[in-house]
């Protein structure tokens, strides 16, 4: 990469922000020079703000620590000092999108966690390996913008990063029903055990909008760009259960579909393990090789062991087998904070660096 790229990141403090700073950490392309977080964060160091609340294994990185948290609706001083922003705040989705849209009009473009503008028509919100295309929309929200090169992108739910990669292989058999249960960790609510103990020992069979975006926001992934926007794919029909479980990180699912055109078990475990996305072509630096890694042995994938393969950033599948009311039912993995969050929002950062749409300023 020719240029190296000033990376802010909005609501740097909460668990996701707090993943963006480890995996930035050391990132060949891009360098965090501003962290911002809410108004009662700001002024202080960002060792200090998070002090008590970190995460992680792994220490606050040393430069990043030492730097003071802006206010990050502090959008003109923060915006003038980074080619773009990553954005995981903990915000309303009516102050999410219009902090948001302040940004890309200061001509700063913004990757966001955020859920605020995925039903928005022309934002992006993007899967590297699975509809790179979509990053066209960006150059039709420029003019509703009036920018030029400032847009929003978005990356979907995490309640989904497992099981869409792993029906897309299968997209032209024709996937036309599928049943998924999700069983989430508690990383997803931006908790721990030590933090949530009523999760002890404990399923809650209810997480709050899950269930809807599992099955609507695939059905946006898959669509096609038309006219400065996406219409909507009328299928596969996605019935969906989302259950919160008493694990740190890794959301499993449980995936029975329904396909219009036959295939052995070989061949889609075949089509599995030669998937290759955009990503993995072009050598982005999150992209894991493989994406999609399918164990033969039914006892994996396993959500302790296999959540980290690929550094987080692949699919673990398994358990193919014939369903008695479904053609095939399966089971997939991915880590819910990694890929599915800051990991997934840094390689679509990548992917938008590689296609020109993210220049430094």
């Amino acid at each position: 990469m020719a240029h190296s790229f000033k990376v802010g990141i909005l609501g740097a403090t909460g668990m996701v922000g707090q993943r963006f700073v480890t995996l930035l950490d050391n990132h060949p392309w891009f360098r965090v020079e501003v962290i911002a977080a809410s108004a009662k964060s700001a002024g202080q160091r960002y060792r200090d703000a998070v002090s008590g609340r970190w995460v992680s294994n792994e220490p606050v990185p040393a430069h990043i620590g030492d730097l003071v948290v802006r206010d990050a609706s502090d959008v003109a001083s923060t915006a003038g000092e980074v080619d773009f922003v990553f954005c995981a705040v903990d915000m309303t989705k009516e102050q999410t999108r219009a902090l948001e849209d302040t940004y890309a009009r200061h001509e700063t473009p913004v990757v966001s966690n955020n859920s605020a503008h995925r039903p928005t028509s022309d934002v992006p919100m993007i899967v590297p390996e699975v509809n790179p295309e979509h990053a066209e929309l960006i150059v039709t929200q420029r003019r509703r913008l009036g920018t030029k090169r400032g847009f929003i992108a978005v990356k979907p739910n995490c309640s989904l990063q497992s099981y869409v990669p792993a029906i897309h292989p299968l997209i032209d058999l024709g996937p036309t029903t599928i049943s998924v249960a999700t069983y989430q960790a508690l990383s997803g609510a931006g908790k721990t055990l030590s933090s949530w103990p009523e999760m002890v020992d404990n399923v809650i069979p209810f997480i709050g909008g899950e269930e809807e975006k599992s099955e609507q926001e695939p059905l946006k992934i898959w669509g096609r760009v038309e006219a400065g926007g996406v219409v909507r794919a009328r299928a596969p029909v996605i019935s969906a259960q989302c259950i919160r479980v008493p694990v740190s990180d890794g959301h499993l699912a449980a995936v029975s579909v329904s396909l219009e055109r036959k295939a052995s078990k070989e061949e889609i475990i075949g089509r599995w393990r030669e998937f290759s996305g955009r990503p993995q072509k072009l050598g982005l630096p999150s992209a894991p090789k493989p994406f999609l890694i399918y164990f033969d042995d039914d006892s994996r994938p396993q959500t302790r062991v296999d959540r980290d393969a690929g550094n987080g950033m692949a699919v673990t599948l398994g358990r193919l087998r014939p369903d008695a009311i479904f053609d095939y039912r399966f089971v997939a993995l991915s880590h819910n904070i990694v890929r599915g969050a800051a990991g997934g929002a840094i390689l679509t950062a990548e992917l938008l660096v590689a296609d020109g749409y993210i220049t430094p300023k």
